[in-house]
């Protein structure tokens, strides 16, 4: 059986795993995600499954979000309606297992609105450790003026914000018949967070935490190209690209050994690496395997351990983790 209790200073904070509930499955099949994103099919969740993982994985706590294809499938009423059922029961994941599991909560954009109305009710009564944002809602992407109000809202709520790929709209002529989550998600990425900084969403709302998945996707190979069309398009206030890139946090998800991760650390400092799983997208094996390299691996210096960093460098951004009181009260309220 999974420890509630294991000591959760000693193991991984993972920043980028999911969770599925019943309900939102069958909204997702009945709006026509019967193979969500391309995926040959969805994967099971349960906390007891993802605890049993944890334990095994050195995993301490699970930032719980949920995944492509998010809660807004066409009609704003519905979606305000999943976004508030599946913030509810990720939220009483978290109480019923106290330190083990928190909350980065679901949002119904393109819906602007209702939006703002789910971000104050999950923040102020689930008491959710942040959001998770979509690259693209419909279409719309994330440096798009009409989110604005949104962002607005998150800075001045000091929010940290999880950002996740989803299929591009054009995803029935660029993704070949092949699985999204391969190449169309790190590419979304990409153009969402390359949207996000040359519209000024990064340098105009600073309290916003950031976390880009899958180690910067393309953009640690990119950088420096997408800088250089800064200049060429001859704009002198426009953001510094690369500056811009290195004041955000990464997540570590996905195949981030031997390559990845070695080309983002060329970018960003290791302050900014987070750890993640990606479960239970990344079935248990593979997941646990992910997290194994994190030891077989050597850490940036020969002072520091992967482990040490990541959890360190999550425990800034989420300081509830790292208070044992606050944890106590936690199994109480």
């Amino acid at each position: 059986m999974p420890n509630d209790n294991a000591a959760h200073s000693i193991g991984f904070i993972d920043v980028h795993a999911h969770y599925l509930t019943e309900s939102y499955l069958r909204r997702a099949r009945a709006a026509g995600h019967e193979l969500p994103d391309g995926m040959p099919a969805w994967p099971t969740w349960s906390a007891e499954a993802h605890l049993a993982l944890m334990d095994r994985s050195g995993i301490a706590t699970a930032m719980l979000s949920l995944s492509s294809p998010g809660v807004h499938f066409g009609d704003d009423r519905q979606a305000r309606a999943l976004a508030r059922d599946v913030n509810k029961e990720g939220a009483q994941a978290v109480r019923e297992h106290p330190g083990r599991f928190g909350l980065f909560a679901s949002l119904p954009l393109p819906d602007i609105d209702g939006s703002l109305t789910e971000l104050a009710h999950a923040l102020d009564v689930l008491r959710a450790d942040g959001v998770i944002l979509m690259t693209n809602a419909h279409g719309v992407y994330l440096g798009d003026s009409r989110l604005e109000p949104v962002f607005a809202e998150l800075d001045r709520r000091n929010t940290t914000v999880l950002l996740h790929p989803t299929s591009p709209v054009c995803w029935e002529h660029t993704a070949l018949g092949r699985p999204r989550p391969m190449l169309e998600f790190l590419f979304d990425t990409t153009r969402t967070v390359t949207d996000l900084i040359l519209a000024g969403i990064v340098e105009r709302y600073p309290r916003v935490q950031f976390i880009v998945p899958h180690c910067g996707a393309a953009l640690p190979v990119i950088a420096d190209r997408i800088n250089g069309f800064r200049l060429l398009l001859g704009d002198p206030t426009s953001p510094d690209v690369v500056a811009q890139l290195r004041s955000l946090h990464y997540d570590t998800a996905g195949t981030a050994f031997p390559r990845h991760l070695e080309a983002l650390l060329r970018l960003v400092d290791p302050s900014q690496l987070l750890y993640g799983s990606d479960y239970p997208w990344t079935p248990a094996p593979i997941a646990e395997l992910h997290t194994a390299a994190f030891t077989a691996f050597p850490g940036p210096s020969t002072a520091e351990s992967w482990l040490d960093l990541t959890t360190a460098n999550a425990s800034r951004l989420f300081p509830r983790l790292a208070n044992p009181e606050h944890l106590r009260a936690e199994r109480f309220s």
